[in-house]
Parts: structure tokens; sequence; C-alpha cells
């Protein structure tokens, strides 16, 4: 298609600005290279984010999330990030190996405003730090520890558009392909997907931590 393949691209800054127009001026100062005490509270009110990364085969986005508080803000520029049990697969743990670069992206249920961190990463096993974080008698494996460059908030318009918090915008699970039929379809049947359905809510409550 001539729309997206064609003359029709942005190719350069010039072009871009020249569409968009200046950055306002909040945009720019709301930017800070620490966590000031409000994006603390922010961090600290948040159950759930988005970590990205990026490696030698591309960028990662994954979900991470634990009751409120459980990423620990150390001090203007550290925080800590339980890294809790998963599929193994640690796309974002092996990116974080060959290249640190991180951006992570908060969000509060019911708060349109996002807090977004960028900066660099590593990956720890300190007891002293997995310790910190004990739920229903299970510890982390490892924790991330991220080094604040960049900080702000960003604005509501995209929750506001999306109406994420509207509880009458929430849609049924069933209205979408059960994870097993997922399975089964793009494994070209390898997956049993009636029994990957009927095993996995059990497999989720004995594996979730």
């Amino acid at each position: 298609m001539d729309a997206i393949s064609g003359d029709h691209l942005i190719k350069d800054e010039a072009a871009l600005d020249a569409l968009y127009g200046e950055v306002s001026a909040g945009a720019v100062a709301k930017e800070i290279d620490y966590i000031h005490p409000h994006y603390r509270a922010m961090i600290e009110a948040s159950p759930f984010l988005t970590i990205a990364s990026v490696g030698p085969e591309g960028l990662d986005v994954t979900p991470r999330g634990d009751p409120a508080g459980f990423v620990h803000v150390i001090d203007e520029k550290t925080l800590l990030i339980p890294d809790r049990r998963g599929n193994n697969r640690v796309d974002t743990l092996r990116n974080l190996i060959r290249d640190d670069r991180v951006a992570l992206l908060f969000l509060i249920p019911g708060v349109g405003e996002t807090l977004r961190v960028n900066g660099r990463a590593s990956i720890s096993v300190a007891p002293e730090l997995i310790g910190r974080f004990p739920y229903r008698g299970s510890l982390p494996r490892s924790v991330i520890v991220v080094r604040a460059e960049r900080v702000y908030f960003q604005c509501p318009k995209a929750l506001i558009r999306s109406e994420l918090w509207n509880p009458e915008r929430h849609i049924s699970r069933k209205a979408l392909p059960s994870t097993g039929r997922m399975l089964a379809d793009i494994t070209l049947g390898l997956v049993n997907g009636e029994e990957y359905d009927r095993s996995y809510p059990e497999r989720l409550r004995s594996t979730i931590y």
C-alpha cells in the first residue's frame, strides 16, 4: 500500500517537528533526573508496571505486578523490582545482561496519569535485597535494580480516550479465545487446548508465587 510505504512516510525529525509543532513547556519541565517525592508517591501507589528492554534480537516489553508498593524506592535515583515467578523465558533479564537500558511505565488503577522512568538496570541476587520482598511465603529469584536517569509523569489523555478504568467498558474473558484454544491453534494441535484450559486455574494458583 502506498499509504504505508510511499511518500507519505515521515522520515526525519524536521518533518516530524513541522507536523506536530513545539513541545509544550510543561512537558519539558516535568522531566527530571531523579525520583521526586511526588513521583515516589505514584510509584508506591502502583500495583502494575510494564518494563521495556532491548537486546540483540530486538525490543521487549513485559508486565510486572504485585500489591501496590511492590517496587521499593531506595533513594532518589534507585528502584528495586522483585522478579517473581514466571514462565522462565526471562526475556527482560536476558536483555539487561547484554544492554542495561530500561524503561518503566507505572499504572495506578483509577488514576489517569502514568509515570515513566528511564534508566539503567542490573540484576541482583544479593540476599539482603531478595529478602526485602517476601510475599505469601515466597521470595523472588532476583531483584532488578534500576538507576533512574529520566523521570516524568504522562498526562491522562490516553487513559481518558481508552476509558481503561471504566468498568462499563470491561469485556468478559470469554469474549476472546481461551489460552488453551490459542495455544492449540498456534501450535497446530501440539497442545491439547481443552486439557490446558481445564488444568489452568489450579496451575495458576499453585505457581503464581
